[in-house]
C-alpha cells in the first residue's frame, strides 16, 4: 500500500531530542505532543505531516529504508550507517543544524607512546611482525576503518562493541579505541588519550531526507522546502541585529557613500533608507537608515552610525532572515538530479 502521509522522524530522548524540538519551536514549526509517552506527534503549521520519536541510529536506518521521508539525527550516525553497497539513498539537507557537537576520535591509554598516526602506523607495523593485528575497539566500525585504509594503518582488528568503549584498553581486549568526544572529559578520567591528528570526523545534528521520496513525491520536496525555509531562516538571524536610525544628510546618496566607507555599516545588500517627514520649517534634513549587522559588530556600527551623524538609534535582535529561495534548497534540486550527490 502507497502511503500518503509524509513522516519526519526526531530522536526520542536526551539532549539530542531536547534541542531538536526547541529548534523546530523557534523557527516556527513546533512540534505538538499533546502525551509525552506518544511516540507519534505532528507539526500543525505542516498538515499531513506525522512525527514519528525513534533513536538516532533507527532514524538513519529509516530514512535510508524509505519508512521515513526525513530525520534529525547525528551526523555520525549518517556517515556509518546512510549507504548501502555505495549507494546513496539518503540526501543530506542540513548539514550544520547547530546542536550536538562531537568528534569521532582515535584514542591511546596514557601510558602508550602512540601520539600521532605516524606512531600508530609503526606500532601496527610492529605488531604484524609478532603475528597480530592493532585492535580497536569502536560503535562506527565502517567509518573508522574507512578512515585506517586512508592512513595505511595495517592490519587492524576492528571490535564492534556496544558497551563502555573507554575500558576496552584497561581490560585488554583493545589497544586503543574510536569513539565519539565532547569535551574529552571521559577519556581522561579512564587515561585515554585522543591522537593529535587521528580525529575521523566532526559530527552535530543534521537534517536528512529519502532521496527517492524527494524524487517521486511534490509534496515532499514541498515539505523540504518548508522546512529548510524557516530552519534556515532562524540560524541565518541568530546573533544578527536590526538597526534603525535617523541620519542627518543632504541625500540619501551622500549617506549611501559614506555609509559604503565604513564595512560595519553597509548591511546585508547594503543600507535601506528613507526620508524622514520633519516638521515645516526645520533647517536639517533626516534620513532614516536600516541595516543588519551581527552581534560582534554592533558596537562599531553604532559608533560608526553616529560618526555619520546618526541619532535615535534603535538596535534589536532578529528571529527570521527569509531568502528569495533557500540556498540549501537549490543544492537539493541539484543533487537529486545527479545521484552521486550527498548533499
Amino acid at each position: 500500500m502507497t502511503r500518503t502521509d509524509i513522516r519526519i522522524a526526531l530522536p526520542s530522548k536526551g539532549a539530542l531530542a531536547d534541542d531538536s524540538l526547541a529548534l523546530l519551536a523557534d523557527a516556527g514549526l513546533k512540534v505538538r505532543r499533546p502525551n509525552p509517552r506518544q511516540y507519534q506527534a505532528t507539526i500543525p503549521v505542516l498538515p499531513g505531516v506525522t512525527v514519528i520519536f525513534q533513536r538516532p541510529g533507527d532514524i538513519v536506518v529509516g530514512v535510508r529504508q524509505g519508512s521515513i521521508d526525513f530525520g534529525i539525527t547525528g551526523y555520525d550516525i549518517v556517515a556509518e550507517k546512510g549507504s548501502i553497497n555505495g549507494d546513496q539513498p539518503i540526501l543530506l539537507l542540513h548539514d550544520a543544524l547547530g546542536f550536538g557537537h562531537c568528534a569521532l576520535h582515535l584514542a591511546t591509554p596514557e601510558s602508550s607512546s602512540a601520539r600521532a598516526m605516524a606512531d600508530l602506523r609503526a606500532w601496527a607495523a610492529e605488531l604484524a611482525e609478532n603475528g597480530r593485528s592493532l585492535r580497536i575497539a569502536t560503535k562506527f566500525p565502517h567509518t573508522t576503518a574507512k578512515f585506517l585504509q586512508q592512513h595505511a594503518i595495517t592490519p587492524v582488528k576492528l571490535i564492534d562493541a556496544e558497551g563502555t568503549l573507554e575500558i576496552a584498553p584497561a581490560v585488554g581486549y583493545a589497544d586503543l579505541i574510536a569513539d565519539l568526544v565532547s569535551s574529552g572529559l571521559t577519556l581522561r578520567d579512564n587515561h585515554l588519550r585522543p591522537l593529535d591528528d587521528g580525529q575521523i570526523l566532526a559530527s552535530q545534528a543534521v537534517l536528512i531526507a529519502n532521496r527517492a521520496a524527494l524524487q517521486s513525491r511534490p509534496e515532499a520536496r514541498a515539505v523540504a522546502r518548508a522546512l529548510l525555509e524557516y530552519i534556515e531562516a532562524y540560524l541565518r538571524a541568530q546573533g544578527s541585529y536590526l538597526i534603525i536610525a535617523n541620519v542627518r544628510g543632504e541625500s540619501a546618496q551622500t549617506i549611501v557613500r559614506q555609509m559604503a566607507q565604513r564595512p560595519t555599516i553597509a548591511g546585508l545588500q547594503g543600507p535601506t533608507i528613507a526620508p524622514v517627514m520633519s516638521a515645516p520649517g526645520s533647517r536639517e534634513q533626516w534620513f532614516s537608515v536600516s541595516i543588519v549587522v551581527r552581534k560582534d559588530s554592533l558596537v562599531a556600527a553604532i559608533a560608526d552610525l553616529r560618526a555619520i551623524g546618526g541619532s535615535g538609534v534603535i538596535a534589536a535582535p532578529l528571529t527570521y532572515i527569509f531568502e528569495e529561495e533557500p540556498e540549501r534548497y537549490r543544492q537539493m534540486l541539484t543533487a537529486l538530479q545527479d545521484p552521486g550527490e550527498t548533499s
